[in-house]
């Protein structure tokens, strides 16, 4: 008798197999028990029947709970209507019999939800969610391994800040001020010329004071850079990265989907080219749309979804106003009051999901950059190295990864995409 998961129980058709796994919910029919079990892999039923088991084993059945933990033996077999499998058990132990559990078939509050959510995670939605993240998290490793990237780590303890140091986490370092990363995006820039093409893939900190459904305090970010590469380059990396991890959502996780009721017609999109608009162009749409928003204006999360809602694939947005962006972006030669980048915008409402832009590779005009934004000359002195030491043209991009795993299941607030979300107002449990 083979021990199995649930995930490869159609192999076990007419099999008696070992199962281990928790009791998700429970009814009963008579002389009849119906258990739905879990075991992380995916869930199946277990069917218990007066007849089959002893008096004893019968009696035993009726103390279940909720997430009670089990040992089920038992056959395999096809539902007769479905494209599903039941156990028919013929013997069961308890590992342990659960107390009665705080999350209950009834509607509970977020913040209750978020108060228990090292209980929560075991939901139906949740487990959805967080196989989808964990099939993005791979497809971006099998996607850069593909194309001849590798994985360098940033550190997360830096003497500065890439954008500025007014919303990060600051800390007392041996007697120095250190932060908390915000992005691993110019490590990466150093790695670039030892290595053509990289990435990373990490936890970074934001002490921005948001509550916004799009904003959390400690999140999942890749950054990658690549060396000879100007804005179309990058662009098209991007494309071919975010359609190769829809694809793979598409073809991994179409139960997950299913339980989490995605409408997945805007994601089979992804095969069609991504939009590609400019700043000016996206602002004149926005006001025609209703906006306030003025010429030079960066983009705020309410026009990322009212010009999000009005395409049926991402957006590029790209050439936005220098005052905007942040100081190591390439300006336009053609129009030296825009930089070269672009932020990809999911559709549905959903907004930014990666910004990137090819970067100054010029050692006096970053120089004048740095001064511009007010920044230390001493603090981005290694980074100005970078522009004396054989200088090419190179550019990159970052996504977050809550962002991306919100929009592909179709759930409104990131919080949920994250296993243990970190908000100014939540650091439990």
């Amino acid at each position: 008798m083979e021990k199995i998961l649930i995930t490869n129980i159609a192999k076990y058709v007419g099999s008696e197999i070992e199962l281990d796994g928790w009791v998700a919910n429970f009814r009963s029919s008579g002389k009849i028990g119906f258990w739905q079990i879990r075991d992380g892999s995916d869930f199946c039923q277990a069917i218990l029947d007066v007849k089959v088991l002893s008096n004893e084993k019968w009696e035993e059945a009726q103390k279940v709970t909720l997430e009670s933990s089990v040992k089920i033996i038992g056959t395999v077999a096809k539902h007769p209507k479905k494209e599903e499998y039941e156990l028919q058990v013929k013997d069961f132990e308890f590992y342990q019999i659960a107390a009665d559990y705080p999350i209950a078939k009834k509607d509970h509050g977020p913040d209750f939800l978020l108060d228990n959510r090292h209980l929560w995670l075991r939901s139906s939605h949740q487990w959805a969610i967080q196989r989808i993240r964990n099939t993005l998290i791979l497809a971006t490793y099998e996607y850069f391994n593909q194309n001849n990237f590798i994985k360098i780590d940033s550190p997360i303890l830096t003497p500065s800040a890439c954008e500025g140091t007014t919303e990060l986490f600051e800390l007392e370092y041996f007697g120095d001020k250190a932060y908390l990363s915000q992005s691993g995006q110019l490590y990466l820039e150093a790695a670039i010329f030892a290595h053509g093409k990289v990435f990373d893939f990490g936890p970074v900190f934001r002490a921005e004071k948001s509550k916004t459904r799009r904003h959390l305090t400690e999140f999942w970010m890749m950054d990658a850079e690549m060396a000879f590469a100007d804005l179309a380059e990058n662009m098209r990396v991007q494309e071919e990265l975010v359609r190769y991890m829809v694809k793979s959502i598409l073809e991994k996780n179409q139960q997950e989907l299913l339980i989490l009721e995605r409408n997945v017609k805007p994601l089979e999109n992804i095969l069609k080219p991504f939009y590609k608009i400019t700043h000016a162009e996206a602002v004149k749409k926005l006001q025609e749309l209703g906006s306030d928003i003025k010429v030079g204006d960066d983009l705020g999360a309410d026009d990322e979804t009212i010009l999000t809602k009005q395409f049926d694939n991402p957006i590029f947005v790209t050439h936005y106003p220098k005052e905007v962006k942040a100081f190591y972006m390439k300006r336009d030669l053609e129009d030296d009051s825009h930089v070269l980048c672009a932020d990809l915008l999911a559709p549905e409402g959903y907004g930014e999901i990666i910004g990137g832009s090819q970067r100054e590779d010029n050692y006096d005009a970053l120089l004048e950059r740095i001064k511009e934004h007010n920044l230390p000359e001493s603090a981005f002195s290694w980074y100005l190295d970078l522009r004396k030491y054989g200088s090419v043209p190179h550019a990159g991009f970052g996504f977050g990864l809550e962002r991306i795993t919100a929009w592909v299941c179709g759930i409104a607030h990131i919080r949920e995409t994250i296993p243990f979300p970190r908000t100014i107002n939540r650091l439990n449990p």
